[in-house]
């Protein structure tokens, strides 16, 4: 994973750090950093927020924004970075949330859609993907993007939005 090493360095070099809020992927971004040796240099922490309940109260979800958007959605992924990286006091934070299947989707959100918020110094983002698979494939490929992603956020330090 040479996204991981590249955020890990990154981050390293720059004393900064990084949280998650993860729904879909149930841990598995947060158990990605920790596999790198002397991830706690810059990992903070993560939030497994997989009820409605769990994002308003871990990471200030706005209710109403989960009864009007839902929970995978753009609105509510950048409460959930933003949240996360309020709460860990970090300087970059990934929120996911998607439906991984095999039931759960509808016409307008599949399963396989999957929302990602970054938060990061001065402002934030969001984005949608879909994938294809399974359920374990779909969560792959999940924490696959973020962490691509997020190596590319640091990089440019927020400028590639």
């Amino acid at each position: 994973m040479d996204a991981l090493h590249a955020i890990a360095r990154s981050l390293t070099k720059n004393r900064q750090t990084v949280s998650c809020a993860e729904s879909c992927t149930g841990g598995m971004l947060a158990a990605a950093f920790t596999s790198v040796a002397g991830s706690s240099q810059w990992f903070e922490q993560s939030f497994v927020t997989y009820s409605n309940r769990a994002k308003e109260e871990r990471l200030g979800v706005s209710p109403a924004t989960l009864l009007e958007y839902g929970a995978v959605s753009r609105q509510t992924v950048r409460e959930m970075a933003r949240g996360a990286k309020a709460a860990a006091r970090a300087d970059y934070a990934v929120g996911i949330s998607g439906i991984a299947g095999p039931g759960g989707g509808s016409e307008s959100k599949p399963v396989g859609t999957v929302w990602f918020g970054f938060a990061f110094p001065g402002g934030s983002c969001e984005e949608m993907r879909r994938f294809d698979g399974n359920r374990e494939s779909v969560r792959a490929q999940a924490v696959a993007f973020a962490l691509e992603r997020l190596a590319g956020l640091i990089e440019s330090g927020g400028d590639a939005v």
